[in-house]
């Protein structure tokens, strides 16, 4: 990380709030670290058929949940107690909207790994390489998105939405394939749960460019 969210330009006039937002920028970005790794476990379950990996998921979910709950509750001391600066205030309201985004991936990546379990008894069904793909690319904005965070980077930031697009066409085409299909021999709930596990990625992507919005607010003061 580069520098703590508080006014660069001069220096801070309650260093204990300078000490207080830098320790919840490390916070944050630990949970986003175990959001990561619940993600690339998600990931081994479904495309990988690693059913061991879907086991790691509920210990690492009630971790994340732990941070979420801390970090909410830090903001709120902070701001209730501490008087910030609007520009403070301004980050400190972001933090606790993008640390809600880092819930929820990870509580997407644990239904996957639900996902993943059920499906496991099927044959892999011929899209997946495609949704594995939407699943790479789901990855690569969170981990943009951090990175985003702690450079106080706001193009970056920014950029996922281009980077959402791709999620968004692919959830398209494969969604239509599966709603297409005809003829499909025995039950259908692998393509139901295949239908499922798009649309978590998709969400997944759209929080990732929430985040990435959230740190051009930090650093612009505009909404985007």
């Amino acid at each position: 990380m580069q520098a703590a969210l508080y006014d660069r330009n001069s220096q801070p006039q309650n260093p204990q709030l300078a000490r207080a937002i830098r320790r919840l920028e490390r916070d944050i970005l630990r949970m986003g670290a175990l959001v990561e790794q619940s993600f690339r476990l998600s990931h081994q379950a479904l495309f990988y058929r690693d059913l061991t990996a879907s086991r790691e998921l509920p210990r690492l979910d009630k971790k994340i949940d732990r941070f979420y709950r801390q970090i909410e509750s830090d903001c709120t001391t902070i701001i209730t107690l501490q008087a910030p600066t609007d520009q403070n205030l301004r980050c400190l309201s972001a933090f606790m909207q993008l640390v809600r985004d880092l819930e929820r991936i990870g509580d997407y990546a644990e239904d996957l790994a639900n996902i993943a379990v059920k499906i496991f008894p099927y044959p892999p069904h011929s899209s997946l390489p495609e949704i594995e793909e939407m699943s790479h690319h789901a990855q690569a904005m969170l981990a943009s998105s951090l990175k985003a965070l702690a450079d106080l980077d706001e193009v970056g930031g920014r950029d996922l939405k281009r980077l959402d697009d791709t999620v968004d066409h692919a959830y398209d085409r494969v969604y239509q394939t599966l709603a297409q299909q005809r003829d499909v021999p025995g039950v259908v709930e692998p393509i139901v749960l295949l239908a499922l596990a798009i649309r978590c990625l998709e969400r997944m992507a759209d929080h990732a460019t929430n985040i990435g919005r959230r740190v051009a607010y930090i650093v612009t003061g505009q909404s985007y």
